[in-house]
C-alpha cells in the first residue's frame, strides 16, 4: 500500500514546482486584458465591449461545465450565482472599458491591484472579520497610495475622449469596490460550490443584465475585424482560460499564493501598453503603485510582522 503514495509523490511534487508558470501565465494573460478592452471599446463603445466580453465568456465556459456534469448543479442555484455574477463581472467591466477611453492601460490595472484592498475592507465591516493592527496599518497604506494616485488625476475636465480622467478613476474604483463586495457575497452565499459553476454562473448573469441594454447602443457603424477580435480574446483568453488557469492555481499553490496574481497583472499590463500603445509611463504612476500594493500585501496578511513562532 505504501507504493501508492511513494509513486504519486513525483508527480505532486512536479505539480507544486509548476505552479510557478501557471502563475506567470496567469498575470500575462490578465494583463493584456487592458490592452484587448482598451481596443475593443473605442470602437464598440464601454456597454457592448462590456457585453460582448461576458457573452463570448459564457459561450465558452458553459460546453466545458456541461462535459464537467455540473450544469444541473448551475440550475440548481441560478439566482444566487447570476446576480453575484452581475457584480462580480458585469458592472466591474462595464467600468473599466469605460475608464479605457480616457486613461492608460497601465493605470487602470494598477487601480485593479486594490482589489484585495477592498476585499479585506468590506469582510471587515460586513463578516466582522476584525484585522489585526498590521493589516490595519496596510488597509491606511494601501488607500493612501489610491489617493495619490487619484489626486494626480483628479481633473473633471474632459480630455480629447471626451471624459474626465476623474470619472475614469472613480469607475475603476467603483469596479475594485464591486469585485471586494462579490468576494464576500461569495464566500457567504456560494461556498462549497464548484468554482467552474460559479465562474460560469457569473459569466450568464452578466450576460442577461447586459446584452439587452448594450443592444440599444450597439455602434452604428460595423466595428472592425481587430476590434472584434480583440474581444473575443479578451472573453476566451483572459475570462474562460485565465479562470481555469486561476482555479488550478489556487488547487496547486494554496489560495493566498493565487492571490498575489493581483500584484503581477499590473507589470505586465504596463509593458503591454507602453509596446503596443505607446502610453507613457511615468515615475509617480509606478510610485503609487508600489505604495498600493505594499498596502495590500499588509492588509491581506500576505506580509505579516510580529507572528508568534510555534513551538
Amino acid at each position: 500500500m505504501s507504493s501508492v503514495p511513494g509513486a504519486a509523490a513525483p508527480l505532486l511534487a512536479s505539480r507544486r514546482r509548476s505552479w510557478f508558470i501557471d502563475f506567470v501565465l496567469l498575470a500575462a494573460i490578465w494583463g493584456s486584458s487592458f490592452l484587448f478592452m482598451r481596443i475593443g471599446t473605442v470602437e464598440f463603445g464601454a456597454l457592448p465591449t462590456a457585453a460582448v466580453r461576458v457573452v463570448v465568456a459564457a459561450a465558452f465556459l458553459l460546453p466545458i461545465l456541461a462535459l464537467r456534469g455540473q450544469a444541473p448543479l448551475l440550475l440548481r442555484h441560478w439566482k444566487k450565482v447570476c446576480a453575484i455574477g452581475v457584480i462580480n463581472s458585469g458592472i466591474p467591466f462595464l467600468c473599466f472599458s469605460f475608464a479605457l477611453l480616457s486613461i492608460t492601460t497601465g493605470l487602470s490595472a494598477i487601480l485593479n491591484a486594490t482589489v484585495p484592498l477592498f476585499g479585506a475592507l468590506i469582510a471587515w465591516v460586513w463578516l466582522r472579520e476584525r484585522p489585526t493592527a498590521w493589516r490595519a496599518i496596510g488597509l491606511a497604506i494601501g488607500f493612501a497610495g489610491v489617493a495619490m494616485l487619484a489626486w494626480d488625476k483628479a481633473s473633471f475636465k474632459p480630455n480629447e475622449s471626451g471624459i474626465a480622467p476623474a470619472w475614469a478613476v472613480l469607475a475603476c474604483l467603483l469596479a475594485t469596490l464591486c469585485y471586494g463586495i462579490a468576494a464576500t457575497a461569495t464566500k457567504k452565499y456560494l461556498t462549497g460550490l464548484p468554482p467552474l459553476m460559479t465562474a460560469t454562473g457569473s459569466q450568464v448573469g452578466a450576460s442577461m443584465a447586459l446584452v439587452i441594454p448594450a443592444a440599444f447602443v450597439w455602434p452604428a457603424q460595423a466595428p472592425s475585424l481587430q476590434a472584434w477580435l480583440a474581444l473575443v480574446a479578451v472573453g476566451v483568453l483572459c475570462t474562460g482560460v485565465a479562470y481555469i488557469l486561476y482555479f488550478r492555481l489556487i488547487e496547486v499553490a494554496g489560495p493566498a499564493r493565487a492571490l498575489t496574481v493581483t500584484f503581477l497583472v499590473p507589470v505586465f499590463a504596463v509593458f503591454y501598453g507602453a509596446l503596443l500603445l505607446s502610453e507613457p509611463v511615468t515615475g509617480w504612476m509606478l510610485f503609487c503603485g508600489v505604495v498600493i500594493v505594499c498596502g495590500t500585501a499588509l492588509s491581506t496578511g500576505l506580509v505579516a510582522f510580529g507572528r508568534k513562532k510555534q513551538p
